[in-house]
């Protein structure tokens, strides 16, 4: 005997309204990726391009980013943080 195949589409995922919500950089934060508000998928989107534009993701341990002058002062003064880190250290350059 053939499956039913139910016909019912999944509901499709809605995105999480805070995080589409632009958020202002700033002055640290705004040195790397600018000073326009953004919806923090576009701000880490924005500090990929600007890791991967400038050699510093760990050639060893890709999970790590080598902070150069720019990302230091963004990272707390750490020269080298994990990317799960990353995320926690920029949320306190965002208001």
């Amino acid at each position: 005997m053939a499956k039913k195949s139910s016909t019912a589409p999944k509901p499709a995922r809605k995105p999480n309204a805070a995080l589409m919500k632009p958020v202002q950089p700033d002055a640290i934060l705004a040195a790397v990726i600018g000073s326009t508000p953004l919806p923090r998928g576009e701000m880490t989107k924005k500090l990929w391009d600007y890791i991967k534009k400038n050699g510093l993701q760990d050639q060893t341990k890709k999970t790590n980013i080598n902070a150069d002058a720019a990302l230091k002062a963004v990272f707390g003064g750490k020269s080298q943080v994990t990317m799960f880190e990353m995320t926690k250290l920029v949320s306190a350059h965002v208001k």
